[in-house]
């Protein structure tokens, strides 16, 4: 699927993708210098990219910057923020592990985002679905695991966990143990 060009409302609830084009990293430092107010570098349009809550292990070499290792970090994290950064600058795309609040999903819903959960503990399978480290901002400021990396990539596997409609898979995952448990106590 393309990143860039893809109709968010049209996409299922537990539907596994592959995701090509470009995809930019974003953790904690970066959400809170956002949510604050604080300006994207000159050329960065989230609302034809996908943010990834992802602080990756990259490696300089003479030819440039290369990802070793990038599997998602925790997108709960990012809940204080995130509402506010899907309004703010159109994010359609959110990759991370674990989902988000309800805050978020209600700007998913209002404002046409996804959340894309990535595999955990799959970092080196991501890491080769980059085909090119195209730059990064914030390096001096917030350090390489929470600079903003700007990544191409190809295949880049990951599921709908929470869609543009309100829809969320551990939502129901938590309502299905939930009854579950009260069969088994009440059994």
């Amino acid at each position: 699927m393309d990143i860039a060009t893809c109709d968010v409302r049209a996409l299922k609830l537990g539907e596994p993708l592959a995701l090509n084009g470009l995809v930019y990293t974003g953790r904690d430092r970066l959400h809170k210098y956002l949510h604050d107010g604080g300006a994207l570098p000159e050329g960065i349009d989230l609302h034809r990219a996908a943010l990834y809550h992802c602080g990756p292990v990259m490696l300089h070499t003479p030819a440039g910057w290369r990802m070793v290792a990038g599997g998602p970090t925790t997108s709960s994290r990012e809940e204080p923020y995130e509402a506010e950064i899907i309004e703010r600058f159109g994010l359609r795309l959110i990759i991370g592990k674990g989902g988000m609040g309800a805050r978020t999903l209600e700007a998913c819903r209002r404002f046409g985002c996804v959340y894309l959960q990535a595999v955990g503990g799959a970092a080196t399978l991501i890491a080769n679905t980059v085909t090119a480290v195209e730059g990064v901002d914030f390096l001096e400021t917030f350090g390489a695991a929470e600079a903003l990396w700007h990544l191409r990539v190809k295949d880049f596997p990951v599921v709908v966990a929470m869609d543009a409609h309100g829809n969320s898979l551990y939502d129901r995952v938590q309502a299905r143990s939930a009854q579950q448990l009260a069969q088994l106590l009440n059994a």
